[in-house]
């Protein structure tokens, strides 16, 4: 993200406006929602099926289930 949507995100997050935000930040009302759409899209393309669960951290660190390795029980 660029200086200008991450201060665009936070003015969002404080309650204003497109058109305080674009007050504020001397641009235009378009530029604002420009930049709004560009954050919409790059949050929308986060992918954090990794972040934050355990075991998806364990197998990260080479500590995975029985399962990532191949074994499913008694062969």
């Amino acid at each position: 993200m660029t200086n200008l949507q991450i201060r665009i995100e936070e003015l969002l997050f404080e309650g204003l406006t497109e058109v305080e935000i674009a007050e504020k930040l001397g641009i235009s009302i378009e530029e604002v929602e420009a930049q709004i759409t560009i954050i919409e899209e790059l949050d929308y393309a986060y992918d954090d099926g990794m972040d934050g669960d355990f075991e998806s951290a364990m197998a990260s660190a080479g500590f995975g289930t029985d399962e990532d390795y191949g074994y499913y029980g008694d062969e």
